[in-house]
């Protein structure tokens, strides 16, 4: 009980109300002179004050890509979310999951828009059948995030018991736990990225999941543990199955970072999909039983 209450404690200041606010504010601050610094230097790059030679220059071509910086921002502080949410529910940590993948999928329209082409063929065009396919995976996507919440709101309410509150701080610790991991992780890879673009102008990797690849696949380490630490706390199938489901969704959206084109939306729609579709069925069973 000591160690339960000091792992409450420790919560309760890391991700105080303060924190939360502050982190918000900085992110908001970075990520309002990310836009501008992005976007001055696309403008300097067309007016030929400045002479670029990235990897990556549909970033740094058109106006419209300077979106692409903000939006990076905002999914940091939603990782940061995703980690606080932990503890809640594993329903609601899948849910903010399915939010991350939906905002990368539209960061990622902001990079591909400059490499439309209008004049081509539509259908033969690659570029801008990937801006089709992500533009209608968006809608689908966010679809299906609506009816995952409406599914949630269907949930049963648990009862408090002794069991469920130290279910609930050994999970707090894994939060806490997460926390320096995702700060350690975010820096990593935006060092990689600097050094590869800017210093040995090489950078291999998808920078649409620069962070994301590293960070869903810890997220699936910590999904495993705190399965493994619920068979301490309940017996019922209906839960264990559905939190097993909750994680091979999770590996469908990891999945999805290593594929491209339409293979990639289709996996992100699957992994949600499979997701609903576990916790329809979770539903039913617990209506059920509580008949």
């Amino acid at each position: 009980m000591k160690i339960q209450k000091k792992i409450e404690k420790l919560f309760s200041i890391v991700y105080s109300q303060n924190n939360i606010k502050n982190f918000e504010k900085y992110i908001l601050y970075l990520a309002s002179l990310g836009f501008v610094i992005h976007l001055s230097i696309i403008l300097l790059s067309n007016y030929n004050f400045i002479e670029l030679s990235f990897i990556e220059t549909n970033l740094f071509s058109n106006p419209i890509s300077a979106l692409y910086t903000p939006f990076s921002f905002i999914l940091i502080y939603e990782a940061f979310l995703l980690i606080y949410y932990i503890p809640r529910s594993f329903t609601t940590a899948v849910g903010k999951q399915y939010e991350i993948i939906s905002l990368i999928v539209i960061r990622k329209i902001f990079k591909d828009i400059p490499l439309v082409d209008l004049n081509a063929d539509w259908i033969e065009n690659i570029n801008n059948q990937q801006l089709v396919f992500d533009l209608v995976g968006v809608l689908i996507i966010f679809f299906l995030i609506y009816l995952f919440k409406k599914t949630k709101e269907n949930l049963p309410i648990k009862s408090v018991s002794e069991k469920l509150d130290r279910f609930i701080a050994s999970k707090k610790l894994v939060s806490i736990v997460l926390l320096p991991v995702l700060l350690t992780v975010s820096i990593i890879s935006f060092a990689n990225w600097i050094n590869g673009v800017f210093i040995n102008d090489l950078f291999d990797q998808n920078i649409n999941y620069l962070f994301f690849n590293e960070f869903f696949t810890v997220l699936i380490l910590a999904d495993v543990f705190i399965l493994l630490l619920s068979f301490q706390y309940t017996e019922r199938y209906s839960q264990l199955i559905r939190n097993t489901g909750f994680i091979i969704s999770t590996i469908l959206l990891r999945l999805s970072f290593a594929a491209t084109g339409l293979t990639s939306i289709l996996l992100i729609i699957s992994g949600i999909v499979f997701g609903l579709i576990i916790l329809l069925i979770y539903n039913a069973i617990e209506k059920e039983r509580t008949k």
